[in-house]
């Protein structure tokens, strides 16, 4: 496989790169980071400029792109600015769902509103007790009753819940089959519906302007074709649509890498010590340069799970090592970072704090990086590397 970007794939690239340093500015930066709030404005920008849903099929308002292309915008964003970059690149989280196993009716109408930049989508795996592991039973549950779906339950840690017009949810269908897994279904369910309740969890540590939510169900009816994909096949959907979506998770570890490498080569190349540049020492500049190598094999995995996906190749070990190794590479780089950049790295007025901020989550959700290992072990001897 040749990894170099296409000509298109660059413009894109720069495109993006253009919008983020224009409109990320600092005193945006602060005003939704001290907010905790979604960049609405920002986020529409980078819609109508088609940075949103950028590999949504054009018949559902999307530019038609591939995985490639979503990765390439995702690590651009990402790079320039962490907090903002994350938030804008996870407002079409889980819409894959939709694009995968909707119907058409559920696509035209809930897709075009994501890409359009006029609506936020949500979706709710992680339960309380349960964490990343969703094979296991699930606490929240759907009763048929006549035409219609009551869903009980709860979910923890939901991206976008807060503002999204709706979260796919899911739910244990079946209670008694074994492996309980096997009995899982997903729901589309509207925010305005009557006993579904939003708590947003305040006080983040980073990607602060990105709500994170418990979503609470009571007695909540969905209509029969709220039901997304196949009944009791939730689980196998939702596994489906991770081992897509986990090449964004990657590409964000890049992105974020590739930003504090750069404000920290910047720094060693202006800043003195005894009467010479910081790179000059060899401590520093062999540093930098292990940086530089970790963030290039990152970039290099994420591109090739991502053409993998694309050319119908879709790996689920590629996209787990693509994950685990983009998220590690994103936080030993900022604690490297952090170490040349010494004690200026503690205040906020060196923007190397948000990267280091934003970094940890990423071997947390979209499933922790001990999730990820376990599938790359499942695919040992079955994939060729």
């Amino acid at each position: 496989m040749e990894f170099s970007l296409s000509e298109e794939q660059l413009d894109i690239k720069m495109a993006v790169r253009e919008f983020c340093e224009k409109e990320f500015t600092d005193e945006i930066i602060r005003y939704y980071c001290e907010r905790e709030e979604f960049p609405w404005q920002l986020y529409k920008k980078a819609a109508d400029l088609g940075f949103v849903g950028v590999h949504i099929p054009e018949e559902y308002g999307g530019q038609g792109f591939g995985y490639l292309e979503n990765a390439v915008v995702t690590e651009e964003m990402v790079r320039v600015e962490p907090e903002l970059g994350i938030t804008i690149s996870l407002g079409d989280f889980a819409i894959e769902l939709i694009l995968l196993f909707g119907s058409e009716e559920q696509k035209e109408r809930y897709i075009p509103r994501v890409a359009s930049g006029n609506a936020l989508s949500s979706a709710a795996f992680t339960e309380p007790s349960g964490g990343s592991d969703i094979s296991k039973r699930l606490e929240t549950r759907a009763v048929k009753e006549g035409d219609e779906w009551v869903i009980n339950g709860s979910k923890m840690f939901i991206t976008n819940a807060n503002e999204a017009d709706f979260i796919i949810t899911l739910c244990q269908t079946d209670l008694e089959v074994k492996p309980p897994y096997r009995g899982q279904s997903l729901f589309i369910v509207e925010r305005n519906t009557p006993g579904l309740e939003i708590r947003k969890l305040p006080g983040k540590f980073g990607v602060r302007p990105s709500s994170t939510c418990e979503v609470s169900y009571s007695d909540v009816r969905v209509p029969e074709d709220s039901l997304l994909g196949e009944l009791n096949r939730g689980f196998y959907h939702t596994v489906s649509f991770f081992n897509e979506s986990r090449i964004e998770i990657a590409a964000q570890g890049v992105g974020l890498a590739q930003g504090a490498f750069e404000k920290a080569l910047k720094y060693a190349r202006e800043r003195t010590l005894f009467g010479k540049p910081m790179i000059e020492f060899q401590a520093v500049a062999h540093k930098l340069a292990d940086m530089a190598t970790k963030i290039e094999a990152a970039r290099l995995l994420t591109y090739k799970a991502a053409w993998l996906a694309d050319t119908g190749k879709k790996s689920p070990a590629f996209t787990s090592m693509a994950k685990v190794y983009g998220a590690r590479i994103a936080v030993e780089v900022v604690d490297e970072v952090a170490q040349i950049f010494g004690g200026y790295f503690y205040f906020a007025d060196y923007p190397i704090e948000r990267y280091y901020r934003c970094a940890k989550v990423l071997e947390i959700y979209e499933g922790t990086k001990e999730v990820q290992k376990d599938t790359i072990v499942k695919f040992l001897g079955k994939t060729s590397f």
